[in-house]
């Protein structure tokens, strides 16, 4: 059965049924947190069966960037795809291992390169391996490679110069992911070199207000929290610290039905260690 998916997040119990579907590509794609005090050591981490690594920092980001997380250019990431196995009939579920953290970042990646035949795991691996469904150790499975061809959709992302030029504008909302306190400037940014405080206009909708115990909350629910911080439905562009948990605001966005939201790619890491850029406290 080739699948075919039409919205942006499946649960565990579909992935389980699904699993024997010719076209399905299972990715893990877990970093650890930029605040995390330490990571998962080699000798505990599991995946769900049959699952490919999706290294988000080290392969699916421009290393020759100056910030962290930078998404490739077009063509770089349609090499990449292609040498995971992507085609253009796969369908892709990807999670991470905090429930939900980096798997939207991979969600929104594949939005950008106009591909959307992908969701992600609500609840994540903590999800799958409650229900006791097949795990193995970490295995450097080997696709072969894949036809993959990126679409690219630039509205879908934002440069510094265009957040610069929405703060002042009536037809954007700039949304920061952060913290409350990383957003007033009151929290230590973690890291070195970022200035704290807030682009101007900005307004704070911490990521884990959309998330419930690993999962997202309900359409009705997320729907309800986009109305209220933007009620004359200005486009969205979601910024964060480095781009991972914007994607996870603008994931929530699709869920809800709102289609006018983008990410700012360098987020506070870009903006917070730029001379020159105004920043409220």
């Amino acid at each position: 059965m080739v699948l075919k998916i039409n919205k942006p997040v499946v649960s565990v119990e579909w992935l389980f049924r699904n699993l024997d579907s010719q076209n399905l590509i299972i990715f893990d794609a877990t970093i650890p947190k930029v605040t995390a005090k330490k990571e998962v050591s080699s000798d505990e981490k599991q995946q769900i069966k049959d699952a490919i690594f999706f290294d988000i920092q080290k392969t699916f980001s421009d290393e020759n960037a100056p910030f962290s997380n930078t998404v490739l250019s077009a063509k770089a990431f349609e090499e990449k795809a292609q040498q995971i196995g992507i085609s253009k009939d796969s369908c892709i579920v990807v999670y991470d291992d905090l429930g939900i953290y980096s798997s939207p970042r991979v969600w929104w990646m594949f939005q950008l390169m106009g591909f959307t035949n992908i969701a992600v795991l609500d609840g994540g691996f903590p999800a799958w391996s409650s229900k006791n469904y097949p795990t193995e150790k970490p295995t450097n499975h080997q696709p072969k490679k894949g036809d993959f061809i990126a679409n690219y959709q630039s509205e879908k992302i934002k440069y510094t110069a265009d957040v610069l030029s929405s703060i002042e504008s009536d037809s954007f909302l700039i949304v920061d992911v952060r913290s409350k306190g990383r957003f007033l400037g009151t929290e230590l940014e973690p890291r070195k070199d970022v200035k704290g405080g807030r682009i101007p206009n900005s307004v704070s909708l911490p990521y884990s207000e959309i998330v419930e115990n690993n999962f997202m909350k309900s359409e009705k629910d997320l729907r309800s929290v986009f109305n209220k911080i933007n009620p004359k439905n200005k486009d969205f562009i979601f910024s964060c610290g480095s781009g991972i948990t914007a994607s996870v605001l603008a994931f929530g966005a699709e869920i809800a039905g709102i289609k006018n939201h983008s990410v700012y790619d360098g987020s506070w890491t870009e903006w917070g260690s730029t001379e020159g850029l105004p920043i409220e406290k």
